[in-house]
């Protein structure tokens, strides 16, 4: 039972891209919001913990102190800050109804490790734990899984996690066919085990962004300085052989635009991407590969997308990017239905187009991926929804 004088403990996803100290995306922030505003409204405490980037220690370019003024105007109240995590006598300052947020999780290297008395310490911050952060929710970190030890009968759903299991129930119970995943980006070795779990589910799966030259590469293709790490062929070869066996339609891009270098972006040129030069890389899809995409999104009923086809970020490589994006929400616009997610391919939505144009985001990307694996996550397994 919910009880007044009680602090709540919200594990939330506040890895946001940001440029130049500026959040270029909130949506993951923003997402939180309800949450943290019900708990609030009942005249709870919060407590407020997350992690940022990848810091190898303590690193002031990934303190969480750049948030505190960004919550404070969104909550309409002053927001609390603990610089240090093992600082317990900051809850000494905490009156009901009143936010505090812990400084970055990985600074803290037992977070990742899972580590239990770590999980006991963060566990000293509330008398409730609710957990919001489904982006992070695949991940046996202290602050997700070994954290929920301490709290029997008192661990939680968060609203926004509560919506996004729904949502991706949905999917998976979908009927709705021909069905299309699209996947980009560059992690190869974390998606390819989802890429999977569609064999004989989706009718289509289109491989773009870093993640295709490994493939192009294993079929005998020049590659020239694209993304390929060696260890990756064998990943492909098992996939392919695995597809083969399938109803699944496995389609690569036929052409990329090339550069001999992202940082000067020289020499960008279009070419046949089984024929990459030496000297040149690979950093966004070509015209031909957009128009045979194209033709995929638009015979399809159901869409799942992942990953950019190049580095948007970068006017120059964004347009393969921009036209599967605007090809997405034309299709939704005829009622596909359509699911994004991951922190990039969101953030290209987010400058190409209108977030409304999209049938569902998901804050999560290797999360979401995980979860068509697996449902019990091992930060969702175990919680309770919230009583309205």
């Amino acid at each position: 039972m919910l009880e007044k004088n009680q602090r709540v403990l919200i594990r939330v996803d506040f890895n946001v891209p940001v440029n130049n100290g500026t959040i270029t995306d909130a949506s993951r922030i923003n997402s939180a919001l309800p949450t943290i505003r019900h708990f609030l409204n009942l005249g709870m405490s919060i407590v407020l913990m997350s992690h940022f980037g990848r810091p190898n220690g303590f690193d002031d370019n990934y303190s969480l102190k750049f948030l505190v003024a960004h919550l404070s105007k969104l909550l309409n109240q002053k927001v609390l800050f603990s610089s240090d995590i093992r600082d317990l006598d900051v809850l000494n300052l905490i009156k009901p109804g009143e936010i505090l947020l812990l400084e970055n999780l990985r600074f803290y290297s037992e977070e990742t490790q899972n580590d239990g008395v770590f999980a006991e310490l963060l566990s000293k911050y509330g008398d409730v734990y609710v957990n919001d952060a489904f982006g992070t929710s695949h991940r046996k970190h202290a602050s997700i899984q070994k954290i929920q030890e301490f709290f029997p009968n008192k661990s939680y759903m968060g609203f926004l996690l509560e919506k996004e299991v729904s949502e991706l129930k949905k999917i998976q119970k979908s009927s709705l066919a021909p069905q299309t995943v699209i996947v980009g980006g560059s992690k190869i070795g974390s998606k390819i085990h989802m890429l999977k779990t569609f064999l004989n589910k989706a009718d289509n799966i289109l491989i773009g962004g870093g993640m295709a030259f490994p493939f192009i590469k294993y079929m005998g293709g020049q590659i020239g300085g694209s993304l390929c790490n060696n260890d990756e062929l064998e990943v492909v070869k098992k996939f392919l052989i695995q597809s083969e066996k399938s109803a699944t339609k496995i389609v690569l891009p036929i052409d990329c635009i090339v550069t001999d270098s992202i940082s000067l972006k020289t020499n960008i040129k279009s070419c046949d991407i089984m024929s990459i030069p030496d000297g040149y890389m690979g950093v966004d899809i070509g015209l031909n590969s957009v128009q045979l995409f194209q033709k995929f999104i638009t015979n399809s009923k159901l869409i799942l997308w992942n990953g950019p086809m190049g580095i948007f970020e970068t006017q120059e490589f964004s347009s393969g990017t921009k036209a599967i994006t605007n090809a997405i929400a034309e299709f939704t616009a005829s009622s596909g239905y359509s699911l994004i997610g991951g922190g990039d391919t969101v953030s290209a939505i987010s400058e190409f187009s209108k977030k409304s144009q999209f049938s569902y985001i998901s804050t999560g990307g290797g999360a979401m991926l995980d979860f068509f694996r697996n449902q019990n996550l091992p930060g969702i397994l175990d919680l309770k929804t919230i009583i309205r």
